[in-house]
């Protein structure tokens, strides 16, 4: 299994953004596989919706979150000091951005890491974020649906043409393309799966240190994607998964390598990152837990 990790983002380690390139090398050094970025952008004093729509409230979301760097930037960082490692969002909710500059920033950084993005988009849960970047909340499908359309027009035909309900690209020239950026997308709702099953090149389930029932996080809605993907005229094999390992707060590497390894055992997955907000409170602490995690699995 291809084993990758979060960098220094969100929380204490945010503070030392500066040492992210110091991370990213190091990362790689020591044999990860990827390194991955996700996309949070306030936390409300007091939240409408708590932490992937859970009940709001103060509190209800990661007092980490409060301490957020902005995805790309940081993979580009990354993308300067390593050469090897693939470089991921986990995800980039893209409803919040212009669907034509977001085409632009994952060309560029899949052009400045030799062909190495996968750009994993969702739509986020957080109504404050929304009204913070003028964005209604209640578009955030049809904006996804529309970026993707975009996209294709935007990475693979030129001139390009668009004429959407969000965005409209009269016929110009766009030579900067992609080698050919991976799209894996998030979301539970049947709308979510269906764009998974007919669009995407894979999905992006979620398993935490304290998940009992992996099955149902993994095989069971991929078995149900992939088929869907053949309903849809795809091929079986089309709709791939990357696994996102979530510590809960107070766990450690050993139980991030735990999942894991039960991850390798029994599902076809073959590629996993672990989310270290929770396991480093600086850079040091984070390749820390990089290097026992690769030596336990």
């Amino acid at each position: 299994m291809r084993i990758g990790f979060s960098l220094p983002q969100f929380g204490a380690a945010a503070a030392e953004v500066d040492r992210t390139a110091e991370f990213a090398a190091g990362a790689e050094e020591r044999g990860a596989a990827s390194l991955w970025t996700g996309d949070r952008l306030l936390v409300a004093v007091d939240p409408a919706v708590g932490y992937g729509g859970g009940p709001g409230g103060p509190g209800s979301v990661p007092a980490e979150f409060e301490t957020a760097h902005d995805p790309l930037a940081l993979l580009a960082a990354a993308a300067a000091v390593t050469t090897r490692v693939e470089l991921g969002t986990s995800t980039l909710n893209a409803p919040w951005y212009p669907a034509a500059l977001l085409a632009r920033q994952a060309a560029t950084l899949d052009a400045l890491s030799g062909g190495r993005l996968l750009l994993g988009l969702g739509t986020g849960w957080a109504p404050e974020e929304y009204a913070a970047v003028g964005v209604p909340m209640g578009e955030r499908g049809a904006r996804l649906d529309e970026a993707l359309d975009l996209f294709d027009a935007w990475w693979h035909t030129d001139p390009v043409a668009f004429d959407g309900r969000f965005a409209t690209v009269v016929p110009s020239h766009v030579h900067a393309k992609p080698r050919r950026v991976p799209v894996y997308l998030a979301g539970f709702a049947p709308r979510a799966r269906r764009r998974i099953a007919e669009r995407a090149d894979g999905f992006l389930p979620v398993a935490t240190t304290d998940t009992t029932d992996l099955d149902a996080a993994v095989p069971r809605p991929w078995a149900q994607l992939r088929a869907a993907a053949v309903a849809a005229g795809r091929a079986p094999d089309a709709v791939g998964a990357v696994l996102r390992v979530n510590p809960r707060p107070g766990q450690s590497a050993a139980d991030a390598a735990a999942v894991l390894r039960r991850a390798a055992a029994d599902t076809d997955v073959e590629h996993a990152f672990v989310d270290l907000m929770h396991l480093a409170r600086d850079t040091g602490g984070a390749l820390a837990a990089v290097e026992e995690v690769l030596a336990a699995v």
